[in-house]
């Protein structure tokens, strides 16, 4: 069992205590109120007896406050990904990893004024990327090519490469980038 809800099972029964306390109440009450016995309920409280589910739900009840609290369950953390666009020279970028590792997504809108080639880039790295909306133009290469929504390109960052709007309007797409050159390991159609 996990240590953090070993630990928050342990302390039920203080917790327990000091609940029926805070309310002024005494075991008896206490007993009449959840239909559990009080020699049960003490029990509970200085740890003798385990807190089940079926013991605890009453207690809940009547005190009027959810499980988590009176099992001291460990807080689980907000599962949103916070997003702070980033700006950069080609529009905005969005990221939707939150923690540094091998592999950051992130949304990306590029500007419409971003039609043409200023040089072609090189760096550390492999890049897939999904056309969300919008028309995207790609130069990787010696390739130029024009995508559509739903179609998506991967590539090594070491290829001199540039993408921008490919009809002046904004383009939003969905990049996966590896900085050690990860692959995505993504199929374009089923082998077969």
């Amino acid at each position: 069992m996990d240590k953090a809800i070993t630990a928050a099972l342990d302390g039920v029964g203080a917790r327990l205590r000091s609940l029926r306390a805070t309310r002024g109440l005494s075991l008896t009450a206490l007993a009449e109120a959840t239909g559990i016995g009080k020699s049960t309920l003490s029990r509970l409280e200085s740890g003798q007896r385990k807190a089940t589910l079926e013991l605890l739900m009453p207690i809940s009840l009547a005190y009027q406050v959810p499980l988590d609290e009176l099992v001291g369950a460990p807080e689980v953390g907000d599962p949103r990904v916070r997003m702070a666009p980033i700006q950069m020279h080609a529009g905005t970028a969005v990221p939707l990893t939150r923690q540094p590792g091998p592999l950051q997504a992130f949304k990306i809108v590029l500007d419409s004024d971003r039609t043409e080639p200023d040089e072609l880039r090189t760096h550390e790295g492999y890049e897939w990327f999904y056309v969300l909306s919008g028309k995207l133009r790609l130069v990787l290469g010696q390739h130029d090519v024009t995508m559509s929504i739903g179609e998506a390109a991967e590539f090594d960052c070491h290829i001199p490469h540039w993408f921008g709007t490919a009809d002046g309007r904004p383009v939003e797409i969905l990049s996966l980038f590896g900085k050690q050159g990860e692959r995505m390991h993504v199929r374009a159609k089923p082998k077969g």
